[in-house]
C-alpha cells in the first residue's frame, strides 16, 4: 500500500515539476507520468501501452467532439464582438453604478464559451472604461471581472475542464450545469463582495485605453444581445432538457417526442446547433470564417491543445485505475470523514502546484474516478457534485505558476505583492465558498 502511495506521489510530481519548473508541455508531461507510473507499478510494457491508448481514445470519444464545438462557439463569439453585446445587456440590467456586479456577471457569462484568459483580454477595455466613470479603483473590478470568469471557467459545462471531469466521472452533464450554476453563482456572489470590500481598497487608476465613445461604437457593430445568447443558452437548455427526460420517474412520458428530446439533448448535438446559431454572429458570414486560416481554424488550433491534453489525462487515469488507488484512498475519506472534500483538496494542490485548472480538473478526475463507489458518490446527483467539488478546487489558487494571474495583474496594472493579495486570495474566497455550498447540498440530498 505505502509503495502505491508514493508512486502516486512521485507520479503527480513528475507531472508539476516538469510542467511548472522545466515548461514542459502539459500533454509530454503526463504521457511520461502514465509510463513513470507503469514501469513503477511493475506492469508489463504492452499492457501499459494498451492500458495508455485505452485510456486516451475512451477519454477523447466521449467529449473530444464536444470540446471543439464549445470552442467554435466561443471564437465566433469572440470575433463577432458578441461579448460586448452580451456585457451591454448585462450593463442595462445591473446598472452601471453596481459596476462590480455588472463585471461579475459579464465575465461569469462570457467564460462559459470563451477561455478565462481570451476573456479578460477581450474585456479588460471596457472594465477600465466602466472603472473609470464610476470613480472606482480599477483593482476591484478588474478581480470581479478574474472572478466571474474563472467560476464559470472552472465549474460550469461547456468549458472544457468541467466536461472532461464529467466525463472521467461518468457524471450526466446536465445535472453537473444544473450543480455547477448553483456552487459558482453562490459563490460568484461571494466573491462580487470580496472584489468591493476588499479588492476596492487597493487604488489602481483606470487610465482607460478606449473612450467611451469608442466602446459604444464597439457595442453598435456587434450583434444583438439576444443573439449572442443564443448560442450560449440553446445548447444548455437541451442539455438540462435531455437530463430531466432522461430521469427515472419519465416527466415527459416516453415514446418517439422524448427519444428526440434526447437526441437534440445529446451533447454533441446539442453543441453542433450552438454552432449552427454562432454562425448567424457576424454582419455577414464568409467562408474565409470557416477556413483553416480562419476564425474555425484559428478555434482548432486551440482546441486540440485541450483535447491532447484532455486525452492524456484520461490515459493517467486508466494507469492509476491498475493500482489500488481507490481502497486506499477511500478509506482514508472513510475514516477522516471528509467525502466530498477529498476532490476539492486533491485538485487545489494540484492546481496551486502547476497552475493550470484544466490540468488540475483532468488530473484529479482520472484519480478520483476509480474512488466513486468508495465513496460511496454512486447516484447521479453525487457524481456531478463530485465534479463540481474537483472544479471548485481547481479555482484554489490562482498565483506566479498560473498564466491567467500574469493575464489579470499586468492588464490591470498590479504589482505581484497585489496580485497574490486579490487575485490569488480571491480565487480562494471562490473556491471554499463554492464548497461550502456544495456541502451545505450534500445535506439535503442524503
Amino acid at each position: 500500500m505505502m509503495q502505491t502511495i508514493i508512486l502516486i506521489i512521485l507520479s503527480i510530481l513528475l507531472i508539476v515539476i516538469s510542467t511548472s519548473r522545466l515548461s514542459l508541455h502539459p500533454f509530454l508531461a503526463l504521457m511520461v507520468a502514465c509510463l513513470f507510473f507503469g514501469f513503477g507499478s511493475g506492469m508489463a510494457p504492452e499492457a501499459i501501452i494498451q492500458t495508455i491508448n485505452a485510456g486516451f481514445g475512451e477519454t477523447i470519444g466521449k467529449i473530444g467532439i464536444i470540446i471543439i464545438a464549445g470552442i467554435v462557439i466561443g471564437a465566433f463569439l469572440e470575433q463577432s464582438g458578441g461579448a460586448y453585446a452580451l456585457a451591454s445587456q448585462v450593463l442595462r440590467v445591473v446598472g452601471q453604478k453596481r459596476v462590480h456586479l455588472a463585471m461579475g456577471v459579464i465575465g461569469y457569462i462570457v467564460s462559459i464559451p470563451v477561455f478565462a484568459d481570451s476573456g479578460f483580454i477581450i474585456l479588460s477595455s471596457l472594465n477600465r472604461a466602466l472603472a473609470k466613470e464610476a470613480g472606482v479603483s480599477l483593482a476591484g473590478t478588474a478581480i470581479s471581472l478574474s472572478l466571474g470568469l474563472t467560476a464559470a471557467h472552472t465549474m460550469v459545462p461547456p468549458t472544457p475542464g468541467p466536461i472532461t471531469a464529467a466525463g472521467l466521472v461518468g457524471a450526466d452533464l446536465g445535472i453537473v450545469i444544473l450543480i455547477g450554476l448553483y456552487a459558482s453563482t453562490g459563490a460568484l456572489a461571494v466573491a462580487v463582495v470580496f472584489s468591493k470590500v476588499f479588492a476596492g481598497k487597493v487604488y489602481i487608476d483606470p487610465q482607460p485605453d478606449l473612450t467611451s465613445e469608442k466602446i459604444k461604437e464597439k457595442i453598435r457593430e456587434a450583434p444583438s444581445s439576444m443573439k449572442s445568447f443564443l448560442p450560449i443558452l440553446v445548447p444548455i437548455l437541451l442539455i438540462v432538457l435531455r437530463s430531466v427526460a432522461d430521469y427515472p420517474t419519465e416527466p415527459f412520458g416516453s415514446g418517439g417526442v422524448v427519444d428526440f428530446i434526447c437526441f437534440l439533448g445529446n451533447p454533441v448535438t446539442a453543441l453542433f446547433i450552438g454552432v449552427l446559431l454562432a454562425l448567424l454572429l457576424p454582419k455577414k458570414l464568409d467562408k474565409s470564417m470557416l477556413s483553416t486560416n480562419g476564425w474555425v481554424g484559428d478555434a482548432l488550433k486551440t482546441g486540440a491543445v485541450i483535447i491532447l491534453i484532455t486525452g492524456a489525462g484520461g490515459a493517467f487515469g486508466k494507469i492509476l485505475q491498475t493500482s489500488n488507488i481507490g481502497e486506499i484512498l477511500g478509506g482514508f475519506a472513510s475514516d477522516y470523514r471528509i467525502g466530498l472534500w477529498l476532490p476539492f483538496i486533491v485538485a487545489a494542490c494540484i492546481k496551486s502546484a502547476q497552475g493550470s485548472s484544466t490540468v488540475a480538473l483532468t488530473t484529479t478526475a482520472s484519480i478520483i474516478a476509480p474512488l466513486m463507489l468508495v465513496l460511496g458518490m454512486d447516484t447521479e446527483i453525487e457524481k456531478a457534485m463530485v465534479v463540481i467539488s474537483i472544479g471548485a478546487g481547481s479555482a484554489v489558487v490562482s498565483h506566479a505558476n498560473d498564466s491567467f494571474f500574469w493575464v489579470v495583474t499586468q492588464m490591470s496594472g498590479m504589482n505581484v505583492s497585489q496580485g497574490y493579495r486579490l487575485q490569488s486570495v480571491g480565487t480562494a474566497v471562490l473556491g471554499l465558498s463554492a464548497m461550502v455550498l456544495l456541502t451545505l447540498l450534500s445535506f439535503f440530498i442524503q
